[in-house]
């Protein structure tokens, strides 16, 4: 008798759960630059490390690259880099083109150290928002300066950053000019961070050790600022640190409350849901048939997922079922009875059990409950002596 093993949809969602902590280390950013040697057609590189680096293009737009490659507590994947030309009277069009091509490529997270000079936040946001909402393209980026985005896909990052660079004047002197980042200008490095980010940590209180200052603000204006969804940088007394790492969203509803203002909570949110659906797109959907036995195959799936990720300490609990309000609003809409267990019936008098086995076309309706795990961020302590 051959061996018997697990259902493939089972295997598969299995799979995506074990690779889930190593993509969540190492996430993808999307670099877009405007360089002088691009005349037409914008350049495209993927960099994986600094030897990939393209020296064509000026030794800033390289650094921007080597800043998103820095990370945190490991490199990105890889920095997909495009660069459009500078010039002006065009820019409408190349942003329009940047975002048409980003549409169809992977990555999480994206920095845009001109898009204030540039004038197009407010299209940036615009835009992640339409793909976080309608196509569940679950990106995100990090921009300056966005204080009316109010979106868990915008990080609105606010402080300048200080670097000292050394010079050395040939007379055993040496000249240190402190260089200013703009908040535009760190928005790669804070986008490696956040790609760098291990998913079972936040980027609250990430050093930046290649940084000599930030903009200060007093601890109350600190609180204030991301209490407003800013994302600041402090100085600690010895090093620059990341302040809390929240997201733009301060808006809460009934339907996304305070979960959705925390870039860790958001990030595994993304990976969650992205993970279940493109597994039911690949090896589900147009694969079985819609009975309720195949619905319960799913359901087992999904729920082992969860659980795999309970095991790797990225979730409390999980567990997913069949939506049995939604599916009875569905067999009511279709405006006739159903059959079930050769009786038929109308669907409002379908007990609970009998709507989960009920036909229902080509559709299948679960929900899922999940409870995330949050990273040590508030800690307090009480010395008796």
């Amino acid at each position: 008798m051959a061996k018997l093993t697990s259902p493939s949809i089972s295997i598969t969602f299995i799979e995506k759960a074990a690779s889930l902590i190593e993509r969540g280390s190492r996430g993808i950013v999307a670099l877009v630059l405007r360089d002088a040697s691009v005349t037409e057609t914008p350049d495209t590189y993927t960099v994986r490390d600094v030897s990939d680096v393209p020296t064509s293009i000026s030794d800033a737009n390289q650094q921007y690259i080597k800043d998103a490659l820095k990370g945190y507590s490991k490199a990105p994947l890889k920095v997909l880099v495009y660069v459009m030309p500078t010039t002006s009277e065009k820019t409408g069009e190349l942003y329009t083109a940047m975002m048409k091509y980003f549409e169809t490529e992977t990555f999480q997270w994206m920095a845009i150290p001109t898009v204030e000079t540039d004038g197009k936040i407010e299209d940036i946001v615009s835009w992640v928002k339409s793909q976080r909402d309608n196509n569940n393209f679950m990106i995100k980026a990090v921009l300056p300066n966005a204080d009316s985005a109010d979106c868990e896909g915008i990080i609105n990052w606010t402080s300048k950053l200080y670097k000292d660079e050394t010079s050395d004047n040939g007379d055993n002197t040496v000249t240190i000019t402190r260089k200013t980042y703009t908040a535009e200008q760190g928005t790669p490095r804070i986008a490696g961070i956040l790609a760098g980010t291990d998913v079972t940590i936040s980027a609250t209180y990430a050093p930046l050790k290649d940084f000599d200052d930030v903009e200060r603000l007093d601890p109350e204006a600190r609180n204030t600022a991301v209490g407003a969804g800013k994302l600041l940088g402090f100085w600690d007394g010895e090093k620059v640190k990341l302040d809390r790492a929240v997201t733009s969203f301060v808006t809460t509803t009934g339907v996304k409350g305070d979960s959705f203002k925390k870039v860790k909570l958001v990030e595994d949110m993304d990976m969650i849901k992205s993970d279940i659906q493109t597994t039911i797109q690949d090896s589900y959907i147009g694969k079985y048939a819609n009975s309720y036995d195949n619905k319960c195959l799913l359901i087992t799936a999904i729920n082992g997922y969860f659980q795999t990720l309970v095991n790797d300490g990225i979730i409390e609990s999980g567990t997913a079922e069949i939506d049995i309000q939604t599916q009875r609003t569905y067999l009511e809409s279709m405006g006739k009875d159903v059959t079930v267990n050769g009786e038929t019936k109308k669907p409002a008098d379908l007990s609970d059990d009998e709507v989960k086995v009920a036909n229902t076309g080509s559709h299948v309706f679960l929900r899922a409950t999940v409870v995330l795990l949050d990273a040590i961020e508030d800690v307090s302590l009480t010395i008796n002596v």
